[in-house]
């Protein structure tokens, strides 16, 4: 299953898999990182999966299968011992409310009390667990599944094989307001949200998260993005390909986002701004400029990695050196 290089016992039997400190006879675990090898050794886990390059003995009755990158190895294992997930019966279910003028796709399973707008399309395969709604002329790709709860505003579009998870809304009104005080007492005034969202191919988009619609043309996601639960996509930005967002990251309106590019939990990105392509954002950074290329940032505000771990440090010396003035002044 893996192309593995087997040492050790053949002939052990794999019934479950395990962390490598929680694992127990006849489970398989796996060392993805020399600085875990050490663990081996107090582990009970039958046998584990171990990348190529770290030298570790399997030792009596146990086995190891090393290959090139035990992470990815792990992939291919955990789909094979996966239960199967509840999917709806295929076809439509009775409770479902779906339009005369909506297109769905051969093969598709909608579940109850979905509702499928005027005009959408369901693509090929598609699954629409309980209570999703597509409104009228969105568009949902081939083989996605959107689990329950999953909201698809009007005219938003969404690639072929997406998953979105419980509670994610898919292009509910930017935050747009102006103040006016023209007339006798002031009042706060909503700012149409015409626009759409456009998600690419491949994304996965985790539970209770939001993407805006624009406020002109689209808010757009790009292929193979990944974003974790609780993550606020602004009106008008504009995600890459394969942007990696970990949970409660909230990335303002207009604010562009470059490929392959990392966002730590809980980071913060103000407004109309551009990060490069292949950056890494620390969980908990406050991004307010423009970030280059490649770059690595942290900190509240960030900056580069480096500099901010220097000022760290600097701080944490603060106390001492304050100490140390005030006795220069005493004494002088």
């Amino acid at each position: 299953m893996v192309s593995g290089q087997l040492k050790g016992d053949g002939d052990l039997q794999v019934l479950a898999l395990a962390e490598l400190d929680l694992a127990r006879p006849g489970e398989l675990t796996f060392i993805g990182s020399p600085k875990y090898a050490h663990k081996w050794e107090g582990s009970k886990a039958s046998a584990a999966l171990i990348s190529k390059g770290i030298e570790l003995e399997p030792g009596e009755g146990r086995a190891l299968i090393f290959v090139d990158n035990a992470d990815l190895a792990l992939v291919k294992v955990l789909h094979a011992y996966a239960p199967p997930t509840p999917k709806p019966s295929k076809g439509v279910h009775p409770s479902a409310l779906i339009a005369k003028t909506a297109v769905i796709g051969e093969g598709c399973r909608i579940g109850p009390n979905c509702v499928v707008g005027e005009r959408a399309r369901i693509g090929a395969g598609t699954i629409l667990h309980p209570g999703v709604v597509v409104y009228d002329d969105a568009v949902v790709g081939a083989d996605c599944e959107l689990w329950a709860g999953v909201v698809i505003r009007d005219r938003c579009t969404l690639g072929d094989r997406c998953i979105l998870h419980s509670g994610v809304v898919i292009g509910a009104d930017g935050f747009g307001f102006r103040a006016d005080t023209s007339g006798p007492r002031p009042r706060i005034i909503k700012v149409p949200q015409i626009g759409v969202v456009r998600i690419g191919n491949d994304c996965e988009i985790g539970a209770n998260s939001t993407i805006d619609r624009a406020k002109f043309d689209a808010t757009i996601i790009g292929d193979h993005c990944k974003l974790d639960n609780l993550v606020q996509i602004g009106h008008n930005c504009v995600l890459g390909n394969m942007v990696v967002i970990s949970g409660c990251v909230g990335v303002a309106g207009s604010t562009t986002i470059g490929d392959g590019t990392l966002i730590g939990g809980k980071a913060m990105i103000k407004d109309h701004l551009h990060i490069g392509r292949g950056c890494s954002i620390a969980g908990a950074a406050a991004v307010i400029n423009d970030m280059p290329d490649g770059e690595e940032w942290a900190g509240y505000p960030a900056g580069p990695l480096k500099e901010k771990f220097r000022q760290e440090m600097a701080l944490r010396k603060l106390p001492d050196l304050m100490k140390q003035v005030k006795k220069y002044i005493k004494d002088l």
